[in-house]
């Protein structure tokens, strides 16, 4: 079993989730007393949440940058960074590391494709939804994204930071976001990504009508198939 470098603390909250997700699937495939080989280097969010604030990508950059460093040394074989938005820069951060980045587009845009879809819907923090990451990478596989509008953006992005991070979960927020869900929908999306990794701690799959794409669930089980990969 290779050892899973975990980046969290974006917030933590999410982190939590991701471990819990990572040792049930390992002892599911493997049985027993099986757990998952990881290492979690766990970051101050009130640094990352100001600089991206304020614009200071580099300087998030650097801290994500860092913290891979110190879990490659620690003896992390591959790194799974706990969050969409940084992934908007996971190319840069790959390029200065020594060991693989998992993509969290990655993992999403097979589960899209295994359900034969075409266009999806994109949820998260505005860094995420007003980044080209995902569309980037989802358009090479034939797969339109599509945004709410700005209001709707600034709103998500509001309970994301105001509410979500947290700890807080409240249930005129989980209505608003049904309702911007059933604005996609009628804009023309088959299916809906929660592309923040706090936003499936409001939302589940089985309060909507549409196909739902978790990605704290599909980036932790992607990252087990790669720590059991022989």
């Amino acid at each position: 079993m290779k050892t899973i470098g975990l980046v969290g603390g974006m917030s933590w909250e999410s982190t939590l989730s991701y471990y819990q997700i990572i040792n049930k699937e390992v002892n599911k495939r493997l049985g027993g007393y099986r757990s998952a080989k990881c290492l979690i280097y766990s970051v101050d969010f009130a640094e990352i949440e100001y600089n991206q604030r304020v614009g200071n990508w580099n300087v998030v950059k650097n801290i994500i940058i860092n913290s891979i460093r110190s879990l490659e040394k620690a003896g992390a074989d591959f790194i799974v960074i706990c969050t969409n938005t940084i992934h908007k820069y996971a190319d840069v951060i790959q390029s200065k590391v020594n060991i693989p980045i998992l993509h969290i587009a990655h993992a999403t845009g097979k589960a899209i494709k295994g359900k034969k879809i075409n266009t999806v819907g994109l949820l998260g923090t505005k860094y995420t939804m007003e980044s080209n990451f995902y569309k980037d990478y989802l358009e090479k596989l034939n797969i339109k994204v599509i945004i709410p509008k700005n209001s709707e953006r600034e709103t998500i992005n509001k309970i994301i930071f105001e509410e979500l991070c947290l700890g807080k979960i409240k249930e005129n927020s989980k209505k608003t976001i049904k309702d911007i869900i059933n604005n996609l929908t009628l804009r023309g999306a088959e299916g809906v990504i929660l592309g923040c990794t706090e936003l499936p701690l409001i939302i589940k799959g089985e309060e909507i009508k549409i196909s739902l794409f978790d990605t704290t669930y599909l980036h932790a089980t992607e990252a087990v198939e790669y720590a059991l990969k022989k």
